[in-house]
């Protein structure tokens, strides 16, 4: 290991999880333990290492990004063979032959970057009807084990008008579970990473801990620009100076949203045509990911004009760079270690939150005044439709949220009817007059039900899941 990590030793288990003669480092007993859910290739591990958590257990569903991971359990942060190989699972987190929870009650963090697709703008928006989903599952494997924290990320499609009943319902479950929730829309770019990337976060904790949490701070400068960041690596190329030097000045400006893609995209990319069309405007080819910095022995797709980036470049843009972050190796081919990138949580986001959760969990600092006995409500419609013991058309509804200082029109109304009708049954009824009303049934979203059509989706499209 470098001067600046920690001297491993040998020690017992004891309280964090370990096998007896495992190593740990000379830290471990003041760190905080976490579990962490579709880890990928470690993003966000590496921002809550780095923050002082240390890994009690991971689970990833890729067996190339769960590889990366031990890799760098073992050459950053010192695990010996065997306890990162004990601490990273591999296969479905949902599925109970890949690690049981109840072995991990009372873990001090539990986070994941849960799939994206269910919510992204990109995706079809399905929500809780994806196979993909586990947000409203992690919400539910947080009440079993009961963690003092929980910390989920995903994409900003989330935050949008169409899952308002998605959230409001994940935060009144967590409030049924004991905890304290917040979301909150966090911008990479002003947490020193070079890239436009609104990450939509959760974090909820149980009350003796809340009152001590404060949402990290952005930091007061600017990250580097696109070309500042990768001029020494665009520097290793064949190509003219005076060319390198054009392209820097050209690409004086945030990178758009990486995007790594899953199994069904193909190859490596730099995203969907608008972001291409940005990486174009600074300079960069963004129809694929190169071998090595640009010059005549690096090909380029016929006729495009601009370099492409390679893997270690976009590693860059995503927040491995810096002291902090820039050990970390990406293990296997091009593609996927692209996609390992690109469908990480940027390390020094992963950080901040890391950090400011565990002064949550030590009782840092001056508590603040809770507001939670007060209800906020951020579908007006799905609390109206919670609140009825019977059905209500359209014309009540109106009515209801006209008496609650909450006035919607009936087109609206019917809106988010229609956006309710995809995370919850809805159960129809119609009246003598010919009018439906709407009764609020079962969340469709799965939280581990034997029956639930996940189950079925899963296994045909296994091997298009990643």
């Amino acid at each position: 290991m470098t001067e600046k990590h920690l001297r491993v030793v040998e020690g017992d288990t004891g309280a964090n999880g370990l096998e007896s003669g495992s190593a740990k480092t000379e830290r471990d007993d003041d760190m905080l333990k976490v579990v962490e859910i579709c880890a990928g290739a470690g993003g966000q591990s590496l921002g809550l290492e780095r923050a002082g958590f240390r890994h009690w257990l991971a689970v990833e569903l890729d067996e190339q990004a769960a590889q990366t991971l031990r890799h760098n359990l073992v050459k950053v942060f010192g695990y010996a063979e065997k306890e990162a190989t004990d601490t990273v699972r591999v296969g479905d987190v949902a599925d109970p032959e890949v690690w049981d929870p109840d072995e991990y009650k009372g873990v001090d963090l539990l986070a994941g970057g849960v799939p994206c697709p269910p919510f992204s703008i990109a995706g079809k928006q399905l929500g809780a009807t994806d196979e993909r989903d586990l947000f409203a599952w992690a919400v539910e494997l947080c009440g079993r084990i009961k963690p003092k924290a929980l910390l989920l990320e995903n994409v900003k499609g989330l935050s949008g008008t169409r899952f308002t009943a998605y959230r409001q319902r994940v935060l009144d479950r967590l409030r049924e579970h004991g905890y304290i929730a917040e979301w909150r829309l966090l911008h990479a770019n002003r947490f020193g990473v070079s890239q436009l990337r609104p990450r939509f976060v959760l974090v909820a904790l149980q009350p003796q801990y809340a009152e001590y949490f404060e949402w990290p701070q952005p930091n007061t400068e600017h990250p580097p620009t696109v070309g500042e960041l990768l001029k020494d690596l665009m520097a290793l190329g064949d190509w003219p100076k005076e060319k390198l030097v054009e392209w820097v000045q050209r690409a004086d400006k945030m990178a758009p949203t990486i995007v790594g893609g899953s199994k069904k995209h193909g190859g490596a990319d730099l995203g969907p045509s608008r972001a291409k069309a940005a990486w174009e405007a600074m300079g960069v080819d963004g129809k694929g990911v190169a071998d090595g910095p640009p010059g005549p022995n690096n090909p380029r797709v016929k006729g495009a004009e601009h370099p492409m980036l390679t893997v270690e470049m976009v590693a860059r843009i995503q927040g491995w760079y810096g002291t902090d972050f820039d050990e970390w190796e990406f293990l296997g081919g091009k593609t996927s270690r692209y996609r390992q990138v690109g469908n990480a949580f940027p390390p020094p986001v992963a950080k901040a939150l890391g950090e400011a959760i565990n002064k949550a969990l030590r009782k840092e600092g001056e508590p603040r005044t809770l507001v939670e006995n007060t209800d906020v409500v951020l579908d007006p419609v799905y609390k109206v439709l919670l609140g009825s013991a019977r059905p209500l058309t359209v014309e009540q509804i109106v009515e209801r949220l006209a008496k609650a200082n909450a006035p919607m029109e009936q087109p609206e109304v019917e809106r988010r009817l229609n956006h309710l009708g995809h995370d919850f049954e809805l159960m129809p009824t119609e009246r003598s007059n010919g009018d439906l009303a709407y009764k609020l049934g079962e969340f469709k979203a799965f939280v581990g039900q034997e029956d639930h059509q996940r189950h079925d989706l899963f296994s045909k499209n296994r091997s298009k899941i990643s």
